[in-house]
């Protein structure tokens, strides 16, 4: 098993560490209720996905509507 022979200094650890950076996710404003909804997902406050319903949150939704 491989085993380092000496410590890696404080330097070279901020070195290799250095090219680590965080990413801002993407966001888009849904299309159905102007919610902001992270890119390619569903949107959590209506269910539906570019512009199609397809959560059982949608479908409950529209029954409702339908209903009354």
């Amino acid at each position: 098993m491989a085993v380092p022979k000496k410590r890696t200094g404080k330097s070279a650890q901020g070195h290799r560490r250095a090219n680590w950076k965080g990413s801002v996710p993407e966001t888009t404003i849904c299309s159905n209720c102007g919610a902001t909804v992270l890119t390619h997902t569903v949107c959590m406050e209506c269910g539906t996905y570019k512009g199609q319903p397809v959560s059982k949150k949608t479908v409950k939704t529209e029954e409702n509507k339908d209903a009354e």
